[in-house]
């Protein structure tokens, strides 16, 4: 007797629900995009369609140093965390079980299970210690604390890649006297390779577009571009914001491709 399967189709009002909520998802990031290209001073009303208000954006040296702010921040924080996070996926994947393995795990995912302000109120109170002591007020502390908290979303594709990767292999090359490091430089990295770069494009985009975490840590006058967001929103709702909101989703979505682009390749 053939088993059934179950049909998502036969539930009532299921074609609706996802139409729904396909609108609410995508609907808001439409009007913000066609909103972006509109050339009237005011917002809510259509003049026709324009590349000022990105140009007036490019413009903006508040919007370029903020904007440099982020990508410096994002890069050195995605860096160290994919770097942190494959190291943490080895020795819990490759290494020896010992006694309270799977307290690494809720140690390496607390930055997830921890509401985000509460994760960044805690950082600020330590940072705020040592900026005190130090007196450096760089961006140093925004990068750290990004870090921190990348550091999950780096972890979680990386041990997954580790987890589903074959043994034999790197098995087979030291049966052929590759010592291990050899083994792991020729045969392991490689492998790993795509879930390195999907855990680096991941942490990245995450670094990019946090606003809680470098709002609590970052020192005064020193903006990334969601908190220069926040603050310019404050202010009023103008075109210009939504180009460089249209701007920073613009250059998510193409990160978020180029790593399905590269790993799709290296798989």
């Amino acid at each position: 007797m053939a088993e059934k399967r179950f049909d998502v189709t036969h539930i009532p009002g299921a074609a609706t629900i996802a139409i729904v909520t396909f609108l609410a998802l995508y609907v808001p990031v439409l009007i913000l995009v066609v909103n972006a290209f509109n050339s009237a001073d005011t917002v809510g009303r259509w003049e026709g369609a324009s590349l000022r208000w990105f140009a007036a954006a490019l413009d903006n040296a508040a919007f370029r140093s903020a904007a440099l702010n982020s990508a410096i921040v994002a890069l050195a924080a995605a860096t160290l965390a994919t770097g942190l996070a494959t190291a943490a996926a080895l020795a819990v994947t490759r290494g020896r079980p010992f006694k309270g393995q799977g307290g690494i795990f809720v140690v390496l995912n607390q930055p997830l299970l921890v509401p985000e302000i509460v994760f960044a109120i805690a950082l600020m109170v330590v940072l705020a210690q040592i900026k005190q002591a130090t007196g450096y007020q760089g961006l140093g502390y925004v990068i750290a604390a990004h870090t921190t908290f990348c550091i999950p979303f780096a972890f979680l594709p990386i041990r997954a890649r580790l987890s589903g990767m074959d043994l034999t292999l790197e098995t087979a090359a030291m049966d052929l006297y590759a010592s291990r490091f050899y083994a792991f430089r020729r045969v392991t990295l490689p492998l790993l390779l795509p879930g390195i770069l999907a855990g680096f494009m991941l942490a990245f985009v995450i670094s990019l577009d946090n606003v809680v975490v470098s709002s609590f840590v970052k020192s005064p006058g020193q903006e990334t571009l969601p908190t220069y967001l926040m603050g310019e929103l404050r202010r009023n709702l103008t075109s210009e914001i939504y180009a460089i909101s249209a701007l920073l989703l613009f250059a998510s979505i193409s990160i978020v491709a180029a790593s399905w682009f590269v790993t799709r390749n290296k798989e």
